[in-house]
């Protein structure tokens, strides 16, 4: 008998708004590097995007997907949400503000809808891969796809 995959609120989310996607589930390792789990996935690091979260001077909270392998730009991410600047939220601010555990945030499903903010780099490909809502869970869906659940602005933010 095969393993039945339990659904992450990812996938409901996805599920719920009709949008096609693929899960890809691996060994939960929260060690693994954003190259190693592209290596797993068997993808181009420039497809498999990393879900920041950070709150600006104004106690607002956004969230920036970049490709695993860049380190998202403070002073550009700042500037394309309209803050004088931004930091880092701590990992023990991440589960209650967002539901996801370091290293299993994702974009879609979080508690609350934040202003996200993606590297432009992701426009024009035609599949791109995020968290699917914990360990070892990754989505794989086009731009245009992730656009029908999340409301995304296009930017350069990184270094």
């Amino acid at each position: 008998m095969k393993n039945k995959v339990e659904k992450t609120n990812v996938c409901r989310v996805l599920d719920a708004k009709k949008v096609q996607y693929q899960m890809h589930t691996y060994e939960p390792d929260g060690s693994l590097t954003g190259q190693q789990i592209a290596d797993i996935l068997g993808e181009d690091p420039s497809h498999v995007f990393k879900t920041l979260v950070t709150v600006g001077k104004t106690g607002n909270h956004y969230v920036f997907d970049v490709p695993v392998m860049m380190e998202l730009d403070l002073k550009k991410a700042a500037a394309a949400v309209g803050e004088k600047n931004i930091e880092m939220i701590t990992q023990k601010e991440l589960l209650p503000l967002t539901g996801y555990v370091h290293g299993g945030c994702s974009p879609i499903g979080m508690k609350k809808q934040f202003t996200t903010v993606m590297d432009c780099s992701a426009k024009d490909m035609d599949k791109i891969f995020v968290s699917g809502g914990k360990l070892g869970c990754q989505v794989e869906l086009s731009p245009a796809d992730l656009e029908k659940v999340v409301k995304i602005k296009y930017e350069n933010i990184v270094k």
